[in-house]
């Protein structure tokens, strides 16, 4: 996992062909113009999806995670905290092929504030828990890039 303020997202360039893709795209357009649902940005390695939901208490949300992408999530609108879980001593109880993404239950790790400022990437295999409330207004605009590993 990377927590950190969307003015350094730069730094992370050089890890992965694919996050240097993202993070480009990221950093020269406007994401508050993208369109709802998904945006291609390197056919099925790099593309973007803008969703509007309303976050929920910690007690409605499960552990995810994804086999074939990382996720950079940020918030364009609202406030939400994302979970981190311990990859070891995970059981895993799902897993959809087709949408890459399973279900886990595990230890918690921490808790990450993402809001207009800050990103989180939670890698390939990382036990994440996005979308939980952290006022009463629960309302989200938000980004998840999904890059291909």
């Amino acid at each position: 996992m990377i927590y950190d303020k969307i003015s350094n997202l730069k730094l992370y360039k050089g890890m992965n062909k694919n996050l240097d893709t993202a993070i480009d795209f990221i950093t020269s357009h406007d994401l508050n113009k993208l369109p709802l649902g998904k945006t291609v940005v390197d056919q099925d390695m790099v593309f973007i999806n803008v969703m509007e939901t309303v976050a929920d208490s910690i007690e409605e949300r499960q552990y995810e995670f994804h086999k074939y992408y990382m996720d950079i999530q940020m918030d364009l609108v609202g406030t939400e905290r994302i979970d981190t879980g311990d990859c070891n001593g995970a059981k895993y109880i799902s897993y959809n092929e087709e949408g890459d993404v399973g279900n886990v239950i595990t230890a918690d790790l921490g808790g990450c504030l993402i809001g207009s400022e800050n990103f989180i990437i939670c890698m390939a295999g990382e036990p994440h828990k996005p979308n939980i409330a952290v006022s009463d207004d629960r309302f989200l605009k938000k980004v998840v890039c999904k890059v291909h590993i």
